[in-house]
């Protein structure tokens, strides 16, 4: 037995992995649409190709995502791909040459450089100023 795609359902998926809120898509659809008609669009088993195209330009998904993405296919195929220490399905682990946190108390301090020497900066300024003021 065939499983059918929802298309609503994967309109309502990639909607949430966007970020992106029933009321804007709305928005973003026109005047004539609302959450709640986002909501009961998104319960459909079937969306029109002219509205699917609609929606495919707003969240900048192509059209076939919509429709030909099955979860349970996506999830047996990460399950079965992906192990532990597998990073795009490249079985080797990752050899990270530079610790993170050095690389954060680096910037941190490059920062402070940054603004002492803005500072600095400003207040020769300041002094070009003011005596160009008391001239």
């Amino acid at each position: 037995m065939e499983q059918k795609i929802h298309q609503g359902r994967n309109v309502r998926r990639f909607r949430e992995m966007l970020g992106i809120k029933q009321e804007a898509l709305a928005f973003d659809l026109g005047n004539d649409w609302n959450q709640n008609k986002i909501s009961m669009l998104e319960q459909k088993d079937v969306i029109e190709d002219n509205l699917l195209k609609q929606i495919s330009n707003a969240l900048k998904i192509p059209v076939e995502a919509f429709q030909n993405f099955d979860e349970e296919q996506a999830v047996n195929i990460i399950a079965n791909t992906f192990h532990e220490g597998a990073v795009a399905n490249n079985s080797g682990y990752i050899n990270c040459t530079f610790n993170p946190i050095d690389k954060i108390v680096q910037i941190h301090e490059e920062k402070i450089a940054l603004y002492e020497r803005m500072l600095k900066e400003k207040d020769e300024m300041m002094e070009r100023l003011e005596k160009l003021i008391n001239k």
